[in-house]
């Protein structure tokens, strides 16, 4: 009875297995052990800053929805006379406007306009040289602006509201490089929570390594041909 019953098994039920060397199973079980853990913590660390940026970005979408206030600004201009001597410079003008009014910050951008001639009317005028500073931080901004020749420096303040400093936050405006860096390592975890998760997914069988594999390379070359067509019509 034994060996009718094999003589009816199928070809490929006689055939033995092809065994998987020890040595193989056990790197890709390491591996994917050390995946499954970097994963899952680079998933937390990107789970405390994905949940600041999603509520900020879903408030700063559905604000009209929801009635949230929009940004609003209170502005003011003061005229500041010039210390004595003045200073020689754009940049020794935004340091004594950083001490004597007392910002938090450093001057985010400084510029120095040289004179130039400009039209007015049928006539040639020389426009005197202009230096301006600008201070900006979440809660508020300042605008120093100063021509050259004057007594005085015109200096702006704008300062924001409780959803206007949430909206600059989530843009990174008037930040330091501290927090900018910060930000650059959520999109990071995004990055590598997207590359690990697919590597997970793809590794459970040999199959859907080589379909993803495929897919992969698929999409490099339609991104690089995208690429090159773009640069030639630019």
């Amino acid at each position: 009875m034994q060996s009718v019953a094999a003589a009816l098994q199928p070809e490929h039920a006689k055939a033995p297995r092809a065994s998987v060397p020890a040595d193989s199973r056990s790197s890709r079980a390491t591996f994917l052990k050390w995946l499954r853990k970097m994963h899952g913590w680079i998933g937390l660390w990107g789970a405390a800053l994905g949940l600041l940026f999603g509520a900020s970005g879903i408030l700063l979408n559905h604000r009209d929805v929801l009635k949230i206030p929009a940004v609003q600004k209170q502005e003011s201009t003061i005229q500041l006379a010039l210390p004595a001597p003045a200073p020689a410079n754009a940049a020794l003008m935004a340091a004594w406007l950083r001490q004597s009014l007392a910002l938090p910050l450093d001057a985010t951008r400084v510029k120095a306009d040289e004179a130039r001639a400009v039209a007015w009317g049928d006539k040639s005028l020389t426009q005197p040289a202009r230096w301006s500073a600008s201070f900006i931080a979440p809660a508020a901004s300042v605008q120093a602006e100063y021509w050259v020749g004057n007594n005085f420096i015109t200096v702006k303040r704008s300062d924001t509201n409780a959803f206007g400093v949430l909206s600059n936050l989530h843009k990174g405006v008037g930040m330091s490089v501290i927090w900018i860096l910060l930000v650059d390592t959520l999109a990071g975890s995004i990055m590598l929570l997207s590359i690990s998760g697919v590597l997970l997914w793809a590794m459970m069988t040999r199959k859907r390594l080589v379909g993803t594999a495929i897919g992969a390379a698929s999409l490099a070359v339609l991104f690089g041909v995208a690429l090159q067509s773009i640069g030639q019509t630019l």
